[in-house]
């Protein structure tokens, strides 16, 4: 099914009137009726600006919160790693997280905590962005379409002989991502290796996962990567909108692939919680996971991306212009200054059963841990299984995703009948299945990447 979106000058005709103002809240005798069941409505999470923490703030300004008794303050942090201390610590209820962030913290790597994760926030969401220079050297490489554009999506193969000037003039050749265990810097390392760029081990000795890299992958908040590009202190980064449209805007660089093109509709940010906190506070928990729902569901119907745009464009959720929220969020995405295209799944929150945290999505990145060193010794299938079932909670989900069916605001249908793996699929950029439920032979499909002897079944 194709969704249309509403073309970019009657959004700005509307931004001013509908971006500033909120649906009416629910009505303080429902809003007490939940509240009744509400063991801590007054909460704080926190977020990254980047527009994939759109279920939030479009559960705070529509009311959606409120209407499960829950009072919730939205605070933006400086980085994910102050998000990620800042939830263990409980100076945050809960928050907007990078997907790998509570998958690492319960499978060995980095800061140890029990986190888990009912919500999966979005699919799909991000950008590879390189600096006008590397795409003016990556161009004469790339065949073109009938139109005589480059012909998407974009391999790395194009930035190969680029990589390879620098090596000779002697010059490293660095890129930025948001976060080591980032969706981000799994799918730039995925973008490279699959043309046979190595991008890199993490050891004991290398934290940085530099070793016997080709490329030098390295840490940037999102919001600084474009000044970051500007400065010539990195060569190209993988992050989340606006932060490729920025570059694209300001005019400092050129997005070659989007994540949909790496891996066509995966997971990218979750919303995390302790896991003391679930058991603590059910009620809320599940108050919380419906809210979050709701938002995914009104932030894809077509008709409100305008109106999400302008709420996403306020200072104190996203605080990016408008028209440069517009290009990714309103169904296309520009490349090359004038190359825009249609790419209608390029922000999804709710279609593909996007809101669902299904195991099969943490144990990708679970493979991608161990494949780049991350989880240093090899493991056996049944760890990725049984490590993910602590984190991941479809059962929260569903008992929030069963009572917004019985409350007549969502359809049954929209509840997957799953054992919480997705099928197999072949939907990469190098075209290698992968198959959730077999961990062990995934890994040892990569010609690039950490091998493990041991069968999965």
């Amino acid at each position: 099914m194709r969704y249309s979106y509403l073309p970019l000058l009657l959004l700005a005709c509307i931004l001013t009137a509908c971006g500033q103002h909120a649906a009416a809240p629910a009505t303080d005798g429902a809003a007490a009726a939940n509240l009744a069941l509400i063991e801590k409505p007054q909460l704080t999470f926190g977020f990254i600006k980047l527009t994939d923490m759109a279920p939030l703030a479009i559960a705070k300004e529509l009311g959606y919160f409120r209407e499960e008794g829950l009072y919730v303050t939205l605070e933006a942090q400086s980085n994910w790693k102050n998000i990620l201390d800042r939830v263990i610590d409980g100076q945050l209820d809960g928050a907007h997280m990078l997907a790998g962030q509570p998958i690492a913290a319960g499978a060995g790597f980095g800061r140890q905590a029990k986190l888990i994760t009912p919500f999966s926030m979005d699919l799909n969401g991000n950008g590879i962005t390189v600096s006008n220079d590397v795409w003016d050297k990556m161009k004469p490489h790339l065949p073109l379409d009938a139109d005589g554009r480059p012909a998407h999506p974009i391999s790395a193969t194009a930035l190969a002989p680029v990589v390879e000037e620098y090596r000779n003039a002697g010059k490293a050749f660095k890129m930025g991502m948001v976060f080591p265990v980032s969706t981000h810097n799994y799918e730039l390392r995925y973008w490279l290796a699959a043309a046979g760029i190595h991008p890199g081990f993490y050891t004991a000795d290398n934290i940085q996962g530099q070793v016997d890299a080709e490329v030098l992958l390295s840490v940037t908040p999102p919001p600084q990567m474009p000044a970051t590009l500007e400065a010539g202190t990195i060569y190209g980064y993988c992050v989340g909108e606006p932060w490729n449209q920025q570059a694209v805007f300001k005019g400092i660089g050129v997005p070659v692939v989007t994540n949909y093109d790496i891996w066509q509709n995966n997971p990218e940010k979750v919303f995390a919680l302790r896991a003391d906190f679930a058991t603590q506070y059910p009620n809320t928990t599940t108050a919380i996971t419906k809210a979050l729902i709701r938002a995914g569901q009104w932030l894809d119907d077509p008709a409100n991306r305008a109106r999400a745009v302008g709420i996403l464009s306020r200072p104190d959720y996203v605080g990016a212009d408008s028209v440069v929220l517009a290009n990714s969020m309103t169904g296309t995405f520009e490349f090359e200054k004038g190359d825009k295209r249609d790419m209608p799944d390029f922000n999804v929150f709710y279609r593909h059963d996007a809101t669902y945290p299904f195991y099969s999505d943490g144990i990708w990145f679970l493979t991608q841990m161990r494949r780049w060193g991350q989880i240093p010794e090899a493991k056996p299938a049944d760890w990725y299984h049984a490590t993910i079932k602590e984190i991941y909670r479809p059962d929260l989900w569903r008992t929030a995703a069963s009572a917004l069916v019985a409350e007549g605001h969502i359809p049954a249908a929209d509840v997957p009948e799953t054992d919480g793996y997705k099928p197999a699929t072949s939907a990469f950029i190098d075209g290698l299945p992968y198959d959730g439920k077999d961990p062990i032979g995934y890994l040892n499909s990569f010609s690039i990447g950490n091998k493990d002897a041991e069968p999965s079944r």
